[in-house]
């Protein structure tokens, strides 16, 4: 079982052979692997080398070490998808072949924080809503969003619906389109509302994404910030040369 050196860094070849066990089965997903001192010396490498090797694996998500109990193969993410383009959750959870749903757990109409003021360019006196949800996929809860919009721009009945698109809801006038956002991606450990909500182990990281959702005038109309199980979701972006 012992790899066969070549001319990279050996933990980069560990790395690569713990990589193609997984993908042939050789660890399943939420397999607990060997212990450090087991594993090292089946690959007949340092222990050191392999501790680097973990933590590079850690990082990428593939493996997660919970303390006083093991090391453990993630299981692949279900659902992926490019952030070149505004998609929806609801479309990536069918695009898996599961059913999306949606939880509401508040919506709230209040005068706007500091932060709401400039990022939406409205005054201190023009309320804000903020609407917390739960999306499902086959009644699983795998995303926990928090979406802000001033209310000009929301249906006076909005806060009377438990359903719908934010997005038709905005456009619902005729008056507003949602051209382009810009987003932020952050990966964060354990969050004590986000994480008991998606029903996580401490372990299990969280991928926070955070946009801007713009009109055809560069105005801020939407400010979401939605925080996606790292063991469910993927993003990745085509990235072009100039």
């Amino acid at each position: 079982m012992t790899i066969k050196t070549d001319h990279r860094h050996l933990y980069l070849q560990v790395i690569d052979r713990l990589k193609d066990d997984i993908a042939k089965g050789v660890f399943k997903e939420k397999e607990k692997l060997p212990s450090e001192f087991e594993l090292a010396k089946s690959l007949g490498i340092s222990r050191a080398t392999l501790r680097e090797a973990l933590r590079l694996l850690e990082e990428e998500n593939v493996i997660v070490r919970r303390h006083g109990v093991g090391t453990f193969v993630n299981s692949k993410p279900v659902f992926t998808s490019g952030i070149e383009h505004l998609t929806s959750i609801s479309s990536m959870i069918r695009k898996a072949g599961m059913e999306p749903g949606t939880i509401y757990l508040s919506s709230l109409e209040a005068l706007p924080s500091e932060d709401d003021m400039k990022r939406f360019q409205c005054e201190k006196d023009e309320s804000v809503i903020k609407i917390e949800r739960v999306r499902t996929a086959n009644g699983e809860p795998v995303v926990y969003c928090v979406d802000k919009v001033p209310a000009k721009y929301l249906p006076s009945d909005f806060l009377n619906r438990q359903e719908g698109s934010i997005f038709t809801a905005i456009e619902e006038s005729g008056q507003i389109r949602v051209t382009h956002a810009v987003a932020f991606i952050d990966p964060t450990g354990y969050h004590e509302v986000a994480s008991p909500i998606l029903e996580c182990e401490p372990e299990t990281a969280l991928l926070v994404l955070k946009q801007l959702h713009y009109n055809d005038n560069d105005q801020v109309v939407l400010y979401s910030k939605n925080y996606f199980r790292a063991d469910k979701f993927s993003f990745h972006v085509v990235r072009k040369r100039v």
